[in-house]
């Protein structure tokens, strides 16, 4: 569900940014031209769509100002589409959607497009083009235009705003007090969603995956194609699945990378998060452990977990100020950062290095080197032109709150965060805890019903220890696709599958994009290189 900005040269990446805090908790969550929707029996609960007038083609040119330091690739191009805010009022208020394209290499095996979505939910994609142009092969790059896109609300797709005073993500993540307390979390909560209520209003409620999902067939109508095909990874697997069952026969062939369990959305989607960090975290621990005579960490896993969690519970008491910043390292920030950093295996020996700087921050020694680690942490991302502050995280509340009604019970938050936290001490609760969902308005429509009818194209891609999407996450999303999807896992940790040291991952892949050719039965990769 959650996914936070990697490097160019992996899977479906986003654009590094100085900073890991403010992508660090983004999460691992339709009328076609001139007809209603193909939906049948595959669309289960979701709302019928009136018929919508023609979509007009994009006319494509410049793209959006960049943040200070970005780059991209000059073959891109950008342009806009107008949707309905509403669909069931598709001659209503129209919203602009932004869309980007990159060409396929001029060749006779051009197939048609594909659609990329790097996750979030709320992450903005009219970049991811141009990375990804970096990792896939000629064959791949000579079939397909690759699309990118600012989901509905997000970046330059008439983007919302919530008006909140800090536009950071990790508050929405809600860990416990340090006595256990969820008390300050359900004020905190209702005090985010009357902030969304008062500022963003009503619209809000309409920017919800379903109706992402319909946008993307609108954009598919005005670049003229029959069908695409799509990537998604992290939230963007449910966004895929969500359109496969709206449109079955607009989907080409579709690849899920880290993927959410569409019988889970969203308030269940953090069910597995402690299980998860509980698997992962070893291996970010044996490259601590393994530095002990420096890092001073620890010299097994276990010494190694033992004093996180003892450093985590010290900051939770005693909060310690970060020089040069006006921030203080919290328990809660402590977990935040490791979580996000152990999303890539590249990043664990930097997260070692990160937590020898926050034990020297608690102690009072800490050191220059130490100090240089913590100021790379909590560098302020540059700001992207024309987008408020607090875009993302508006977004990643519109469309978690919108998508699914949430439970509103505050004692049952509270009797499952104290299980949760006694069960998982390396999550301390927190994937029990309120969010602003629990005071949310009701959603438009209910998820659309995602099943095992339509055509088998679908490529699912699933680490075995994925703290974001966890491995249960991935089978479960197998189980309701059944027949109409292939299931390739790897034995790896992180967030992302494609390009990280399995061949077996990526032959699978490529040829499924280039042929359409899907493994005919479960495959697990075992022969991941080291990074």
């Amino acid at each position: 569900m959650k996914t936070i900005q990697r490097s160019a040269r992996t899977g479906i990446p986003r654009r590094l940014t100085t900073t890991v805090i403010a992508a660090a908790l983004t999460v691992a969550t339709m009328a076609a031209c001139a007809t209603t929707s193909d939906t049948g029996a595959a669309g289960g609960a979701a709302r019928p769509v009136a018929e919508a007038a023609a979509t007009s083609r994009i006319t494509w040119g410049e793209c959006p100002e960049l943040a200070e330091g970005a780059g991209r690739d000059p073959r891109l191009t950008c342009g806009t589409v107008k949707v309905p805010l509403d669909y069931q009022n598709p001659n209503g208020e129209q919203i602009e959607v932004a869309v980007s394209k990159l060409p396929a290499k001029k060749s006779r095996d051009r197939r048609g497009v594909l659609f990329l979505n790097p996750g979030g939910p709320a992450l903005p994609g009219l970049e991811t083009p141009s990375d990804v142009a970096q990792t896939l092969p000629p064959s791949v790059l000579a079939a397909y235009d690759l699309i990118g896109f600012d989901p509905r609300g997000v970046a330059h797709s008439t983007p919302q705003s919530c008006g909140f005073d800090d536009p950071s993500l990790a508050g929405l993540f809600p860990y416990p007090a340090a006595d256990g307390s969820i008390t300050a979390n359900v004020d905190h909560a209702r005090t985010d969603a009357e902030l969304c209520a008062a500022n963003a209003g009503e619209k809000l409620r309409y920017f919800t995956t379903a109706n992402t999902a319909r946008d993307l067939d609108r954009i598919r109508a005005a670049l003229g194609e029959k069908k695409i095909s799509y990537w998604g990874q992290s939230y963007g697997t449910y966004l895929g699945v969500v359109y496969e069952s709206l449109f079955p026969k607009r989907a080409d062939r579709v690849v899920l990378e880290g993927n959410v369990d569409p019988t889970k959305v969203w308030a269940n989607a953090k069910d597995n998060w402690g299980k998860a960090m509980s698997e992962r975290f070893p291996d970010a621990a044996r490259v601590a452990a393994a530095q002990h005579a420096t890092l001073g960490l620890g010299g097994t896993v276990d010494e190694v977990t033992q004093n996180y969690l003892a450093l985590a519970d010290r900051l939770d008491h005693t909060p310690a100020p970060v020089p040069g910043t006006e921030q203080a390292l919290t328990g809660s920030m402590l977990r935040t950062v490791t979580y996000s950093l152990l999303l890539q295996n590249e990043n664990l020996p930097m997260l070692a290095q990160f937590w020898k700087a926050a034990a020297g921050l608690a102690d009072g020694t800490l050191t220059e080197a130490d100090g240089q680690v913590l100021q790379q942490v909590f560098a302020a991302p540059p700001p992207t032109p024309g987008v408020p502050a607090d875009n993302q995280a508006t977004m990643f509340l519109a469309l978690t709150c919108g998508d699914a009604q949430w439970p509103d019970d505050v004692d049952e938050y509270a009797r499952r965060t104290a299980e949760d936290r006694a069960a998982w001490p390396l999550t301390a609760g927190m994937p029990a805890n309120i969010w602003a969902c629990a005071f949310w308005p009701e959603p438009i429509e209910e998820p659309v019903h995602v099943t095992d009818k339509g055509p088998r194209n679908t490529l699912i891609l699933q680490n075995r220890r994925d703290n974001a999407t966890p491995w249960e996450d991935g089978l479960g999303l197998y189980e309701v696709l059944g027949k109409r999807a292939a299931f390739v896992g790897a034995d790896n940790g992180g967030h992302y599958v494609y390009g990280q040291g399995s061949t077996c991952v990526d032959e699978a892949t490529v040829t499924f994009l280039t042929t359409g050719r899907l493994p005919g039965k479960k495959v697990y990769c075992t022969d991941v290189a080291p990074q």
